[in-house]
């Protein structure tokens, strides 16, 4: 197998074993006995127990245990933690919303875990769990945003004095009202847990898919069971799709853990889809308030905002954080001199809410693309041309709101996207589609994201006598983590990439410094990774000058050799290390964050009978600093855009307004995008690299799902104004929604 180079189109080596059923997710790790356990779920959205009888249901074929609450209390379990503090705007600390393993008095949405049926076999479970008689008082509830109790109200930005000051002296002002709607994750493998009990020593191991296992480990072990570190140990095998909602705590993980421990033997737990809609963390459903503030000239003066937030029923691990990534992005790729948010953050009935592919930043660019795309039909300018006159020129370039850009060519990017897509000859289409009795439009959005932040990550090298190791704390969930190390290090290294192997998912062999999220993997673990690797080199030489005799300073390192320059006397990598062990670990801090940015052109056309939209032609154009493997980097645009044009056109977790019952619970209601509502994707890169990191990354994994929604939209505004001048459309665009604007 040839070496491979920074910039070379890899295919993924994860694949051939993946497509031949050879991958190892949480259900495919055997563990005989193992008993099964069910979750029994509140059907109310906001109840009080009033009691729990399980007398009958514990008679049931198989049955080996029911736990409650009660059995939680009893045990002094923890509760699972928010991690996020925040001081609201009068100086006090956000609401605390204990979230128990087991429900102990109160419920507080459909799908709140009531109790652990364990049994033999699943339908056992199942079967006993129908026999469970709850006694629920029901209580109102709601599932609105904006009638939620305030858990936190903050203000991020410059002063609302400096702002208000700016509005004052504006010519003309935008004031929108938009919707960022709810939406379930849906990862191809659902959700799991199987705890494995060792009787000998006492010790627990957890498999689950995760976004990094130490995240999991230290809650379960120290907040919630309590046990211990030493006492349990966390895996992660293959994960099936992440999206963010697999980085979090979720009851059922401690629960199996906990049960395991109790009885002895090994318990398992698998998600249906059906209990994913009920309790999968959900991401978005924000309803804001923008007004963007002009002078006469088109140039923006300032961005005020107000946006209501739900968390739902809890606060999640990382929930209150979501909503406040979105203001550091509030300027996007613009000039905005003065910029003021405030944030309330509510809690309702539904199921909690934390991060979803781009955690913050899609709401933020959103918002804002949207926003302008309105001012420049008000004030009669091309959406390109306002964008223009108030786009950032020159770097570095620090924002009203704490962000710090680096690098980057913003008209640039948007011009190439501008002539990859045809936009001035639009007109030519528009006139032909208006002969087929068809509504045709064109939008798009310039967008921004802050990536790379979080905390460090430290990947361990070990070489052997047949290869290199690499030990890393962050988690594949689809990226193409095995391929990206091997061919960073095969450069690095200069060796056949067969001989360097990927360890993940293991808190007993990975460092505990990592975490997959935020499209930090090359920015900080690949980075780490090649500065171990030089690291490697400078030890390897002590230890090849040893075996040659001669000094250190003496051998050069190519190609896997290390040699006397000058002479052809050398040692491979791999008989230095056969005799003594060669290790390197470095671990690589933020130093500072990345700032992916693109533009994506969307052309819609609609069907002005039915309120059909059909996406006829798709474009993008990133600056991701620089491609280390392009085909991956385009497998995430496409992943990420699709995530978003689903957001826009289809997905939406609806809930009903009186009993916050989930309307949209099954693939039945929700609508997940399928290939016939996407157009094939054109995609073009105008990379600037990034000052701040030495590969010159700025990360692609969520720059998708940041860029489409905005675009989508405003094509398909664009499209409506021919007929009815129709100001905004929210997410999703749905036929009847886009049918009922233009009869409006």
């Amino acid at each position: 197998m040839p070496k491979f180079a920074l910039g070379q189109s890899v295919t993924r080596l994860e694949d051939d074993k993946l497509l031949k059923g050879a991958g190892r997710y949480t259900d495919d790790f055997p563990l005989a006995g193992a008993l099964h356990a069910y979750v029994l779920r509140s059907p109310h959205a906001h109840a009080r127990i009033l009691k729990i009888d399980f007398s009958e249901a514990i008679k049931s074929p198989g049955v080996k245990a029911i736990l409650t609450g009660k059995d939680v209390e009893a045990d002094g379990l923890g509760d699972i933690p928010c991690l996020i503090p925040v001081v609201n705007l009068d100086g006090t600390n956000r609401r605390e919303t204990p979230r128990s393993l087991l429900a102990k008095h109160t419920v507080r949405h459909v799908g709140d875990p009531v109790a652990l049926v364990i049994a033999t076999t699943l339908s056992e479970a199942k079967d006993a769990a129908e026999k469970v008689e709850v006694d629920y008082e029901p209580l109102s509830a709601t599932a609105d945003t904006r009638k939620g109790e305030v858990a936190f109200d903050v203000g991020l930005g410059d002063s609302r004095k400096k702002v208000e000051e700016a509005f004052k002296k504006a010519k003309h002002v935008t004031r929108l009202e938009l919707v960022n709607n709810r939406l379930v994750a849906n990862p191809m493998e659902p959700r799991a847990a199987l705890a494995e009990f060792d009787p000998a020593s006492g010790r627990t191991t957890l498999y689950t898919p995760s976004q990094g296992p130490h995240h999991l480990h230290g809650q379960i072990a120290g907040a919630v069971l309590k046990t211990g570190a030493d006492m349990l140990r966390v895996v992660s095998g293959n994960v099936g799709g992440a999206f963010g909602m697999k980085i979090f705590l979720y009851p059922e993980q401690p629960l199996v853990v906990w049960a395991a421990r109790r009885l002895k033997r090994a318990v398992r737990w698998t998600a249906e889809r059906g209990e994913s809609f009920l309790s999968d963390a959900q991401g978005r459903d924000n309803y804001s308030v923008a007004e963007l503030a002009l002078d006469g000239e088109g140039r923006f003066l300032a961005l005020r905002v107000t946006t209501w937030a739900n968390m739902g029923a809890y606060l999640s691990n990382f929930g209150p954080f979501i909503p406040q990534l979105a203001a550091p992005m509030l300027s996007g790729v613009y000039r905005i001199p003065a910029i003021y948010l405030n944030i309330k953050g509510t809690l309702t009935n539904t199921v909690p809410v934390d991060a979803y592919r781009g955690a913050g930043r899609p709401e933020a660019i959103y918002l804002l693309e949207r926003t302008i795309d309105v001012a420049a039909r008000e004030l009669g300018l091309a959406p390109d041309e306002l964008r223009r006159r108030n786009m950032i020129s020159s770097f570095p370039h620090r924002t009203p709101v704490e962000s710090v850009y680096d690098s980057g060519d913003f008209p640039g990017v948007m011009d190439e996207a501008l002539k990859n897509s045809e936009w001035f000859e639009f007109k030519k289409r528009r006139e032909e589609a208006e002969k087929r009795g068809m509504l045709r439009g064109i939008g798009l959005a310039v967008y921004i994201e802050r990536c790379g932040g979080g905390p460090g990550d430290t990947i361990r090298l070990k070489v052997d006598a047949n290869e290199v190791t690499v030990f890393s704390g962050m988690q594949d969930n689809g990226q193409g983590h095995a391929t990206t190390f091997v061919q960073l290090l095969s450069e690095k290294l200069g060796i056949d990439p067969a001989k360097i192997r990927v360890v993940q998912g293991d808190t007993d062999l990975v460092p505990a410094e990592g975490l997959t999220g935020g499209s930090r993997f090359l920015a900080i673990g690949g980075v780490a990774a090649q500065s171990a690797a030089a690291e490697l080199v400078e030890k390897g030489k002590q230890l090849a000058s040893q075996k040659l005799e001669v000094s250190p300073a003496d051998i050069e390192y190519k190609d896997g050799e290390f040699r006397i320059a000058g002479t052809d006397r050398s040692v491979n990598l791999f008989e230095v290390a056969s005799s003594k062990s060669l290790e390197a670990i470095h671990t690589r801090a933020p130093q500072a964050y990345t700032y992916p940015n693109g533009c994506h052109v969307c052309e819609v056309e609609v069907d002005p009978a039915s309120g059909e939209t059909k996406i006829v032609r798709y474009s993008v154009v990133d600056d991701f600093g620089r491609a280390v493997n392009p085909l991956l980097l385009e497998g995430q645009v496409h992943g990420g855009t699709v995530q978003g044009i689903g957001q826009a056109l289809l997905e939406h977790a609806v809930y009903d307004a009186e009993s916050a019952q989930l309307l949209t619970g099954s693939f039945m209601d929700y609508a997940m995008p399928r290939a016939d509502n996407l157009p094939a994707l054109e995609c073009g890169f105008h990379n600037v690299p990034c000052t701040t990191n030495p590969l010159g990354v700025k990360g692609a994994g969520e720059a998708g799902a940041v860029g489409a929604p905005a675009a989508v939209i405003n094509a398909i505004v664009d499209a409506l104004n021919q007929k009815a001048k129709v100001r905004h459309i929210d997410m999703p665009a749905t036929p009847e929604k886009v049918w009922r604007a233009l009869i409006s």
